[in-house]
């Protein structure tokens, strides 16, 4: 089915840069951003909250539903039956079963990473886990499942559960775990599991260079901190770097390039304000911690990030394609190799984006709340 758009202009959206000596607003510049070339027809429904999507190899794609269903599309059509094999899962609030990616080998070992909010461990509530496992396709089942890394001190508070999952150059893991709704004690304490990006080997052992490994009492799978709640990652096609995007509270919405140590601010320094209008902080920066590539006043709600590879898309190869929850559009990000020069918004209406992929067929998915997985196709 073919979905229409109003037509629009894509002019460069309001948008917030920052340099090292803090943020500036750069001059605005033209992106080939015309959607005239794509259009987005529907691809399935019968998922709800299509939080993550992995393609395999067979052209079959498997979607989270966030209520804790793990759903197969094949040949198009979304299977009646839900993969069985999937540990216990806590479905509520922004919690259940979240992400999912594709080792890099995949064809070799056949390794599926997925996260989710788990009661494993002491105390009432969840936490976020990684776990791997394998999928059979014919018994419609996950085998050989294990939790690499599960999120210590469980909380029954609902949100922030981060969740996103990117591998680098090298096959080590990263996923991320937000701070769990308390701002004021976990994004900075390096001993506590929250607000943080971890880095892992593929079996879960923690790599021996990890920044922390050596620091006394510290989370040794930690890579950076200082995070809220990043719903997107994705690795930099050139330099193979980590990139990634965080929600803020009212305004603040931001994108990072993750660097092995850093602080990333939350919540010392932030560009946003909480819900009810009052300020939490009132700096922005400060030594030590770093500066956001962008962000984003009045918040978008970010969710899902992926950088533009396939030839299906000429216009856009190379740049980032980032969803609004918020908006419902997709945000076209032109990018450097170390930063950000412009953006535009696309196909406005599209509709609450949790979720983007581009397949092992080329393609770009997304998956919305409520109304399924869509797919941009080129126009005839």
């Amino acid at each position: 089915m073919l979905i229409k758009f109003a037509k629009t202009t894509l002019a460069i959206g309001a948008l917030t840069l920052s340099a090292a000596c803090g943020a500036f607003q750069p001059p605005e510049m033209t992106i080939n951003a015309d959607q005239q070339f794509y259009q987005v027809k529907q691809f399935a429904e019968a998922v709800d909250v299509p939080w993550g999507m992995a393609q395999l190899p067979s052209g079959e794609i498997l979607v989270t539903d966030r209520k804790g269903e793990l759903r197969v599309i094949r040949n198009g059509k979304m299977l009646g039956d839900k993969v069985g094999g999937l540990p216990e899962i806590v479905a509520q609030g922004q919690g259940g079963l979240l992400d999912i990616a594709l080792h890099p080998k995949y064809q070799r070992n056949g390794w599926i990473y997925i996260t989710l909010s788990s009661p494993q461990g002491e105390g009432e509530g969840s936490n976020t886990a990684l776990m791997r496992a394998k999928y059979d396709p014919k018994t419609i089942t996950l085998t050989h499942q294990k939790i690499l890394y599960k999120g210590s001190d469980n909380t029954t508070k609902r949100h922030h559960f981060g969740s996103r999952i990117a591998f680098d150059n090298d096959g080590y893991v990263y996923f991320s775990i937000g701070d769990r709704g308390e701002r004021d004690r976990k994004p900075q304490d390096l001993s506590l599991d929250g607000g943080k990006v971890y880095r892992l080997h593929d079996d879960g052992r923690i790599p021996k260079d990890n920044p922390f490994v050596t620091q006394s009492n510290a989370k040794k799978a930690t890579f950076s901190y200082g995070h809220r709640n990043p719903q997107g990652m994705a690795k930099h096609p050139i330099t193979g770097d980590i990139w990634l995007h965080e929600h803020g509270p009212k305004g603040g919405d931001e994108i990072n390039l993750v660097a092995a140590g850093k602080n990333y601010g939350w919540p010392v320094i932030s560009y946003g304000v909480n819900y009810s209008g009052t300020k939490f902080t009132e700096i922005t920066e400060k030594a030590g911690m770093e500066q956001p590539l962008l962000y984003w006043t009045p918040s978008i709600a970010p969710s899902g990030m992926v950088f533009i590879t396939s030839d299906k898309y000429p216009h856009w190869q190379g740049k980032m394609l980032v969803g609004s929850l918020k908006f419902h559009h997709l945000v076209l990000v032109d990018v450097t190799e170390t930063g950000i020069k412009a953006q535009a918004k696309l196909f406005e209406g599209i509709g609450r984006v949790r979720s983007l992929m581009q397949g092992s067929d080329g393609y770009l998915y997304v998956g919305t709340d409520g109304d399924g997985i869509k797919r941009i196709e080129p126009k005839a």
